[in-house]
């Protein structure tokens, strides 16, 4: 059961700075700092949920005590953020040390490693481009020979007809087709399989209006996102008019 507090009878010189400082010396000056931060900040949000019970502030003693207690709690929660960027500096600074140490040989696009493999790809691309297209050249002939050797026998054997001694000189080239054809299913792999190359599809932005409206039933939410966080940015900029938004102004604690 939350205690309801007494906030009628709030006193003038209420002090939220008091919980902290109370606390360490009731436990003893043994505590860690993150102990002391942390009993500080929890003591103060137990007082917090005694104001914070849903009802409205009733009287300038109260407005001001619990503005006394925001002030403490930001505060404190100041302390906290520090006390962690102090805490975790050492590791930082590992960190970076470890980053910095390998960054010049891995860092990828600028270390070594990348830079020297995307200067060696400069040559080895266009080498294999070309023994690829040589490939491809003569995998397209080996086809077109097969191609024509088939028609050529199918045509023979039709020829043929009544007589064994064309018959059987039409089944010797429909097997001679036979064969080009498996030697340009060989040609063929040869020329599209192992040749040291990848294919990368690109997409080149032509059409404004059709990519918009692509984008627009692809990705709606996200498109809203960039478009409010664009607005906000330029409202806090000092814009009071933006196409498609309406601009106020409210006033909120500080």
């Amino acid at each position: 059961m939350k205690r309801a507090p007494v906030i009628a009878s709030v006193p003038d010189d209420f002090d939220p700075t008091a919980i902290a400082t109370a606390a360490p010396a009731a436990i003893g000056h043994n505590q860690s700092p993150f102990d002391a931060i942390s009993q500080e900040i929890n003591d103060l949000f137990d007082e917090a949920k005694n104001f914070a019970d849903g009802d409205p502030i009733t009287s300038p003693e109260m407005h001001d005590a619990i503005e006394r207690l925001r002030t403490s709690i930001h505060e404190a929660g100041k302390r906290a953020d520090a006390l962690r960027v102090e805490e975790k500096k050492p590791l930082d600074e590992q960190v970076a040390a470890v980053q910095a140490k390998f960054n010049p040989l891995i860092q990828p696009k600028r270390g070594r490693v990348d830079m020297a493999k995307a200067a060696l790809d400069d040559l080895l691309t266009p080498w294999r481009q070309k023994v690829a297209a040589e490939k491809a050249a003569e995998a397209a002939r080996v086809a077109a020979a097969a191609e024509a050797a088939r028609v050529a026998a199918q045509e023979a054997i039709r020829a043929s007809s009544g007589n064994l001694a064309a018959r059987e000189e039409a089944e010797e080239l429909l097997a001679d087709a036979k064969a080009l054809e498996r030697g340009a299913r060989r040609a063929d792999k040869a020329a599209t399989v192992g040749t040291g190359l990848r294919t990368v599809w690109i997409a080149t932005l032509v059409d404004e209006d059709a990519a918009m409206e692509w984008a627009w039933a692809r990705a709606k939410a996200e498109i809203l996102a960039v478009a409010q966080r664009n607005a906000e940015e330029a409202v806090r900029a000092g814009a009071r008019q933006i196409p498609g938004f309406s601009i106020r102004d409210e006033k909120r604690a500080a």
